[in-house]
């Protein structure tokens, strides 16, 4: 079976090692690098239905297999832990964190509650992950493990919903009234989610690395130019 390992810090990656014939698969763009021996396809894992759910839910229409001997390199794109999961229970995950998965694991996609989907952005439009065997995901920034007890409930910051095991009930509130919707800045929404199960954080999101660059972009009036130390060049 294939052998994994995770390297670097604060900017980690997936190291594969494949024998004769062993598989792995991941998500479109992920790819650092692989052996020549590594033989390379493009496919459209779990046939047109499920392709296509993936896609309308946020992932990818295509997944990248590669098959061994040799070595496959996954990388995510923002800085960020690697989350490796043994898989076993179905787990739902943020649509944008998957990297690489065994051959024996099965890659859907689940449409969230119309209200969670439209309301909670698309943290809520969940890829689904069955079978057993080692999955991995990105976690932007830090990553937090949470068990919750039977009925014990917790409300998550939409953005920050990594992943949650399958089976938990879960839903849509806003983080308060107008004034805490607008001017916070956390946000609108709170994901709502009740235990018995295990749900993942990462603490950073997408929205919030942009946010903090926009200070060292060029303006709309300096197009094509860049920012040093205050002087656009």
């Amino acid at each position: 079976m294939p052998s994994f390992s995770i390297e670097g810090n604060d900017l980690q990656y997936v190291r594969c090692q494949l024998g004769a014939g062993e598989k792995v698969y991941g998500d479109a763009g992920h790819l650092l690098m692989k052996s020549t021996t590594v033989q390379m396809n493009t496919i459209m894992r779990g046939g047109l239905i499920s392709a296509l759910k993936r896609e309308v839910t946020g992932g990818s229409f295509f997944v990248t297999e590669m098959r061994g001997p040799g070595e496959a390199d996954f990388a995510g794109i923002f800085p960020g832990k690697v989350v490796e999961v043994d898989l076993g229970q179905p787990l739902l995950v943020e649509s944008h964190s998957f990297l690489v998965a065994e051959d024996t694991i099965q890659y859907d996609a689940k449409m969230a509650k119309l209200s969670a989907g439209f309301l909670g952005g698309e943290g809520l439009f969940l890829a689904r992950f069955t079978g057993t065997g080692k999955l991995f995901l990105h976690a932007y920034g830090a990553l937090e493990v949470l068990d919750l007890k039977p009925g014990e409930e917790i409300q998550i910051e939409a953005s920050h919903l990594l992943a949650l095991q399958d089976g938990m009930s879960y839903g849509v509130s806003t983080v308060g009234g107008i004034k805490s919707m607008l001017f916070s800045g956390e946000g609108w929404f709170f994901v709502n989610v009740r235990g018995p199960g295990r749900v993942y954080l990462h603490t950073l999101t997408a929205a919030q690395l942009a946010q903090s660059l926009i200070p060292y972009l060029p303006t709309g009036g300096q197009r094509g130019g860049l920012a040093v130390g205050g002087i656009s060049i």
